[in-house]
Formats: structure tokens, sequence, C-alpha cells
């Protein structure tokens, strides 16, 4: 499967209780195909006391998204869009919006 996400990116999330969400890519898991998007996934995790969390207890986080249910939203004609790479003179292959044709890197 390709995974033609980058960290910064922004997407929307297509299936699931999140459907419909818009969120910024966090960190991305190649070998699981997994995603972890800002404010997208949010589950409650109880915490031991320790360096980051002094104080402990339950603490919100996101949860990884399999990258199949998310699509990548273009920075230009901000809609939902599939992803195509095309290779440009200078040798250097790029993302291409599918809709607007519009180079995304």
């Amino acid at each position: 499967m390709g995974l033609n996400l980058k960290k910064e990116d922004t997407i929307l999330v297509l299936t699931g209780k999140e459907k419909g969400k818009k969120g910024r890519v966090l960190r991305i898991d190649r070998e699981k195909n997994r995603v972890v998007a800002e404010q997208i996934n949010i589950i409650k995790k109880h915490m031991k006391p320790n360096r980051q969390h002094t104080q402990g207890g339950i603490i919100d986080m996101e949860a990884p998204i399999h990258i199949s249910n998310v699509m990548l939203i273009c920075t230009r004609c901000s809609k939902p869009t599939r992803i195509g790479n095309v290779k440009l003179e200078s040798g250097k292959k790029v993302r291409v919006c599918k809709k607007c044709k519009e180079v995304m890197d």
C-alpha cells in the first residue's frame, strides 16, 4: 500500500466514530499502516506519575487510526483527494492533487 501521507499534512477521516473530522498528521507508523492525527481518535489512558506527567492520573491522548480510513486534503482546492506521483523536468518526484493537478510538495 502506498503511503502518500507526510507529517504536517491535513487529513479527513472517512470512516468510524470520527467520520468527517479534519486533523493534522503528528506521526506515521509505516510498518503498521497507521497514522496519528491531532485531536482525532482521542482515548483516555491511565498513567502512573513519571517525568512527563508528574501527577499521573487519567490523560487524554490521540490513538492511531488505519491509513485506509483517512484521505489527504489538498492545500489549494481544500478538498479531500487522491494523490498522484509525477516526475518533474528536474528529475524530482513530487506528489500531485488528482483534482486540481497542483503540486503538493
